[in-house]
């Protein structure tokens, strides 16, 4: 089976906010491949974070692919929007409307699905020929740093055993400690927020956790 190249993709809700250009601009010229930045709108989670206007400035300075994920309960009214607005690579949620997935694609964007921690993996199956990515979810979606939950490993590995050899995306908890692992079940894409931003040295820390990815990846390619 072939697995498409690791991926760092840093999470921009660990950012500063007051300097997000400058930490944008930093966390580029460590290593990071993608900016995964979390859109969240206080009914699917129990948060709010930033929407369209933030997303099209960040489409106007960033160098790498935007990776939004919405985490929001009616993707397919906003999937447009948000790929005009500079989404890259935009996901949704399988427990929302995963009919968004064909609204990405028609917007010119590249389309992922979202699966929570309490969600079986089964449903996605069906749907692996609509999208460009699944993203697992190692944490409960709504807040940063939480712990890691090794126990969603087994979903990653059951896409790659139906043959699904696309990006496999993980995100909540990654850091340097637990990218290996993710990494040995399949995944390829890795958000890390804390992990990145609360480190000493960004591209040091990038630089390794790419290292580890790659080596445990060559475990399962």
């Amino acid at each position: 089976m072939t697995i498409p190249s690791v991926k760092i993709a840093p999470s921009l809700l660990s950012a500063d906010f007051v300097r997000l250009a400058q930490d944008v601009a930093a966390v580029e010229d460590a290593g990071a491949d993608w900016l995964h930045v979390d859109v969240m709108d206080g009914h699917f989670v129990p948060n709010l974070t930033i929407g369209l206007p933030v997303v099209k400035a960040l489409k106007a300075t960033a160098r790498r692919p935007l990776d939004v994920h919405i985490m929001i309960s009616n993707p397919v009214e906003y999937a447009e929007r948000y790929v005009e607005a500079g989404a890259d690579i935009l996901t949704c949620h399988v427990e929302t409307e995963p009919e968004a997935l064909d609204a990405i694609r028609a917007a010119g964007g590249r389309a992922g699905l979202a699966v929570n921690p309490e969600t079986p993996i089964d449903p996605v199956r069906e749907l692996l020929d609509r999208l460009d990515m699944v993203l697992v979810m190692s944490v409960h979606p709504g807040f940063g740093g939480q712990s890691f939950m090794p126990e969603v490993l087994p979903k990653i590995e059951q896409l790659r055993n139906w043959g699904y050899e696309g990006d496999v995306e993980i995100d909540g908890g990654i850091s340097p400690k637990t990218i290996g692992d993710a990494a040995a079940a399949g995944a390829n894409v890795f958000v890390s927020g804390s992990g990145v931003f609360g480190a000493d040295d960004w591209a040091a820390t990038i630089a390794s956790m790419r290292r580890t990815a790659e080596q445990r990846l060559g475990v399962n390619v």
